[in-house]
């Protein structure tokens, strides 16, 4: 499912190997692959092309500028969360009527951009969002159209950070205000409601929790229909999965074939889908690259302390997620077989990846079998396009690190690595 591989024992990204980037560019780097954001989107394309779906890439998951066109001449619209990701999106040529407009906290400013920006669809999570977006789409003239978030009450059996479709949830509306939401506002002259989002969490590894709430809300939307309102698009979220192990996820047409089906007949007859696809395109889309700093025991632990951290890649100590680490120079031995929390091979030790920062909390991997690791060694670590770069931080005010996006057997530079003076560009002493 990626274009990372070990050729002689040296890991390479298409035509590139990781050693040359990490001397041209140095370390932490986040590394990403053109070919493979183009299989994993065109894959998503092609399994659900019999319901021909807007397919919005989330921009929060990876929102470099020149992924965002990559994607973008593919023909992906986009799904923003902020108005700094509508302004990203906008940046590179995409059209905004191929935008959603998803978020909990939309300030006015940013409605009033969006709208000004005549986006596509807002994506509603409140009676007083709607209330306020009315009444700015009143005072700017401006009509647009807006998709009620619905909690469908499914668990997708993921991290509780990242389950977001339950009732409890704070995101959307539950089922049962849904149809009292659409008679209090569903016939606003400025906001046309016409449509229902889903998003149940991420990653979702299994079918069967589409399958539930895709069901409850064509049972809503065939009430809304009854009492009179225009249903004309569903809006189905993303939180497909992607392989943080090796073939932990269903592929593409595993997801297409069980949500098609619910669907092929209502599209027939006008209804527009939209996915809003992140990880399944991204996350192994990228590695990021660190080097082993110092090597040390402490009590029965071996400790790597690398240039990479929390600060770098935050998922491992904030969700507790499993990022598979390896050296990219092995000798043939110890080539990984496949991405998995253990491998039996010769000569590994149990290790601690670590950060270099003032945190017990700063690690990339607890408790790993890995090759014995020495100053200077380069790592990777797996499945970091998504959600990495875009959690990054300054923490201890270390600068953010570079990216590089591959294709073929070039590199080039897409963010270049903050200096010290950059921490303190907005700042005065």
């Amino acid at each position: 499912m990626d274009d990372f591989r070990y050729l002689k024992g040296s890991l390479s990204c298409e035509g590139v190997s990781m050693r040359d980037i990490a001397k041209s560019v140095g370390t932490p780097c986040y590394v990403y692959s053109c070919a493979t954001f183009r299989q994993h989107f065109i894959r998503l394309r092609d399994a659900f092309a019999p319901i021909n779906p807007l397919i919005c890439f989330s921009v929060k998951c990876c929102s470099n500028l020149s992924i965002l066109r990559l994607l973008t001449e593919l023909g992906a619209g986009m799904d923003v969360v902020s108005g700094g990701e509508l302004f990203r999106a906008m940046k590179v040529g995409g059209d905004p009527k191929n935008f959603v407009y998803a978020g909990v906290g939309k300030s006015d400013a940013e409605i009033r951009y969006a709208l000004e920006q005549r986006i596509g669809l807002f994506n509603v999570e409140s009676e007083m969002e709607f209330e306020n977006l009315a009444r700015i789409a009143r005072e700017t003239g401006i009509h647009t159209g807006a998709a009620l978030r619905v909690n469908p009450d499914v668990d997708p059996k993921t991290h509780r950070y990242t389950s977001t479709g339950k009732r409890e949830s704070k995101f959307g509306v539950d089922l049962e205000r849904a149809a009292a939401f659409f008679r209090s506002y569903g016939r606003d002259p400025f906001v046309s409601l016409r449509g229902i989002h889903l998003h149940i969490g991420s990653p979702v590894y299994t079918t069967a929790p589409y399958l539930e709430s895709v069901t409850k809300a064509l049972a809503l939307m065939d009430e809304l229909t009854g009492q009179g309102f225009q249903i004309d698009t569903l809006d189905l979220g993303g939180g497909f999965g992607a392989d943080y192990e090796s073939d932990q996820s269903p592929l593409a047409d595993e997801y297409a074939n069980a949500i098609v089906p619910l669907l092929r007949d209502r599209v027939t007859n006008g209804l527009r889908i939209i996915l809003e696809p992140g990880r399944t395109i991204a996350a192994n889309a990228g590695v990021l690259l660190t080097k082993v700093e110092y090597v040390k025991k402490s009590g029965d632990r071996n400790f790597a302390i690398c240039d990479a951290g929390m600060h770098t890649l935050l998922r491992p100590s904030h969700y507790g997620a499993f990022h598979f680490v390896w050296p990219t120079d092995v000798p043939a031995a110890l080539v990984p077989p496949r991405r998995a929390r253990e491998l039996v091979l010769p000569g590994l030790e149990r290790t601690e990846v670590v950060g270099p920062l003032c945190e017990t909390g700063d690690f990339l991997a607890e408790d790993r079998m890995i090759p014995p690791l020495h100053r200077g060694d380069l790592l990777a670590v797996y499945t970091a396009g998504a959600y990495g770069m875009t959690m990054a931080s300054r923490y201890n005010s270390h600068p953010l690190p570079v990216e590089v996006l591959v294709e073929g057997d070039q590199f080039r530079v897409i963010r270049e690595r903050e200096t010290y003076d950059d921490l303190v560009h907005h700042e005065s002493a």
